[in-house]
């Protein structure tokens, strides 16, 4: 099992790297506009969570490329979404911070930080009122848990006892800002541990962040209440492209580099003989080749058309409504 799962993890983990390096390469060029965020650093939390939780909605704030090719969304559909082609996942609509796929339970890009939160909730909710088990997974940034959406929304989870998974990946900046000036609580987790079972995590470990969430996930489902997981990770980027992240020091920026998850998924795969060089190589050569596939299809996808801008604007009923 834990090979399987060390393929898989090293497979996604490592597409959603390259994919981003390669959103970076192509915004410089121009083919990117607007916002785009980077969760390069991340990958851990982002992969061991998704498959960690499986099955059921998954929420998420607008740092979402490997979120979403975790979950199974084409990467040439990311790709052609951030270029802003009619082709894309969101029809070339929602560009970097607005991937949604209902068809993977997959609604994610909320741009507002903290404002996913009580939709999770809401999900969660009908979810126990159809009397499914799935639940919903919610993950955001430590700045969410500022706003006072975040706690309306774990207080009303824990009131209606709702199947939802908190998930709080803390790489200690909110854009700028590091949590020692901005949170009176030093662990973030506190903050829940009194409306729910609340842990902490090694958000740089992928089998840590798996392990967890298939606990919390086996939890909410059992019980049917929420539970509370602070992922402790870190961005390798700035906020966006358009920070340059020298708020931080080279040798905070060193230190992290030195935990990459890809790196550290890597030794322990070898050293437990799940992956060899052969293996990794690959997976290497098979990432190249689909994020250049990606690549290749947004830049040859058409265009939205002007027609384009005055549809899916509201829902099909509220439409025919319209008179």
């Amino acid at each position: 099992m834990s090979q399987t799962l060390a393929e898989k993890f090293y497979y996604l983990m490592r597409l959603g790297r390259e994919f981003e390096i390669r959103c970076k390469e192509e915004y410089l060029r121009g083919n990117i506009s607007g916002f785009l965020h980077l969760a390069i650093g991340e990958e851990a939390v982002h992969v061991g969570a998704v498959v960690g939780f499986g099955k059921g909605d998954l929420f998420c704030p607008y740092r979402e490329h490997v979120l979403a090719l975790a979950r199974g969304m084409d990467p040439r559909l990311i790709m052609a979404e951030l270029f802003g082609k009619a082709t894309g996942v969101s029809k070339g609509k929602g560009g970097s911070m607005h991937l949604y796929e209902p068809k993977l339970d997959f609604y994610g890009g909320n741009a507002i930080v903290a404002a996913h939160l009580p939709h999770t909730v809401g999900a969660a909710y009908a979810r126990k009122m159809m009397g499914e088990k799935a639940g919903v997974l919610c993950i955001f940034g430590d700045g969410a848990t500022n706003n006072g959406t975040f706690f309306e929304a774990i207080n009303m989870a824990s009131l209606w006892e709702v199947p939802v998974l908190f998930l709080c990946e803390n790489n200690y900046y909110a854009i700028g800002t590091h949590i020692s000036r901005s949170f009176a609580l030093k662990d973030i987790y506190l903050k829940a541990r009194d409306y729910m079972p609340a842990e902490v995590v090694d958000g740089m470990d992928v089998f840590a962040v798996y392990e967890a969430v298939v606990r919390a996930k086996r939890y909410i489902e059992e019980y049917g209440k929420p539970y509370f997981i602070e992922a402790h990770t870190y961005r390798f980027e700035g906020h966006s492209m358009a920070d340059k992240g020298d708020y931080r020091s080279p040798r905070e920026l060193e230190m992290f580099k030195s935990r990459d998850p890809i790196k550290l998924l890597v030794e322990r795969s070898i050293r437990e003989g799940w992956l060899n060089q052969e293996q990794i190589s690959l997976i290497d050569k098979k990432v190249e080749a689909i994020v250049e596939e990606s690549v290749q299809f947004a830049l040859n996808s058409p265009e939205p058309s002007e027609e384009d801008l005055y549809t899916d604007l509201y829902c099909g009923v509220c439409s025919d409504a319209i008179p």
